[in-house]
């Protein structure tokens, strides 16, 4: 019994020391100015202070709120909404992007034997060994001279190129676990090789290509300093604005709150609609019948 109890309470600690900063960001995000800079720190909604939408609708409508002093948002706003669609589609094309090819690639390797198959994962792990900071200057004349600052096309390419050899290491780790008589036996009954892929391979292997997409989107989703260098006029991400909500004298930490709690919802959403697969990902390997 005293095992079970101090089990339950060290977990319980531990929840409440990651739980509590995202409980502070979502009450944060209900406080006027005057709440969320007092002093003492006001914890409890209904109790210690009195819950307000004007942060919501200052960075979804756009309307402009002041503190008692005066200070307003350097910050544009009503641009979230923009911002906000622009992380959905570039992070969406390079996970999609990612996946597929590097699903691809990890099925070769997995299947096939290729002359230097080593070297070649080395040389694709070695690609995400560098930090991003590493290579933003060549990036920046690279991306300069080809016209792909500010567009979609260039951070898509980007993100792509960061990902794949995540997925790539992810999903040949899964396709080794598949066994490959199931293959063998669809193409004995007459599948091609396309096709004891698509129809015996893929679907075992979608639990693992959806917790594979959930990593990726999350890292581009999150990327903050690509898109602050590479699109700053023009289809720039969420990351940057988060950023920029600053105030003339002071921090708007009740709009950068509520405009953390609208960003996280998204990959919270699709991490939700993925669970199931998530799950079953730690069936690979079990034979049907």
């Amino acid at each position: 019994m005293l095992r079970r109890i101090l089990f339950w309470l060290a977990l319980a600690l531990v929840i409440f020391y990651f739980a509590f900063p995202l409980y502070w960001i979502v009450i944060s995000s209900f406080k006027t100015i005057a709440d969320v800079t007092r002093a003492t720190p006001a914890m409890l909604p209904f109790v210690d202070f009195q819950q307000t939408l004007a942060n919501y609708s200052s960075i979804l409508l756009g309307t402009n709120i002041e503190s008692e002093t005066g200070v307003q948002a350097a910050a544009s706003l009503g641009e979230f909404r923009e911002r906000l669609l622009n992380s959905v589609i570039i992070s969406g094309i390079s996970t999609a992007l990612a996946v597929g090819m590097g699903t691809l690639a990890a099925y070769a390797f997995s299947r096939f034997r290729i002359p230097g198959e080593g070297d070649l994962l080395f040389f694709i792990l070695s690609t995400r060994m560098l930090p991003p900071v590493v290579v933003l200057i060549p990036i920046f004349l690279f991306f300069s001279n080809l016209g792909l600052r500010d567009s979609y096309l260039g951070l898509i390419i980007l993100y792509t190129s960061a990902n794949v050899p995540f997925v790539v290491w992810m999903m040949k780790g899964f396709f080794d676990e598949i066994p490959l008589e199931y293959e063998e036996a669809a193409m004995v009954d007459g599948y091609s090789r396309i096709e004891a892929v698509w129809k015996i391979v893929i679907p075992e292997a979608i639990p693992a290509m959806a917790a594979t997409a959930v990593f990726s989107a999350i890292v581009a989703w999150n990327e903050f300093v690509l898109s602050n260098l590479l699109n700053r006029n023009y289809a720039s991400t969420v990351p940057p604005y988060l950023n920029s909500i600053v105030g003339v004298g002071q921090v708007e930490w009740g709009r950068l709150a509520a405009a953390a709690v609208l960003f996280v919802i998204p990959i919270i959403v699709f991490t939700f609609l993925v669970r199931n697969h998530l799950l079953r990902g730690v069936t690979f390997g079990a034979v049907r019948r």
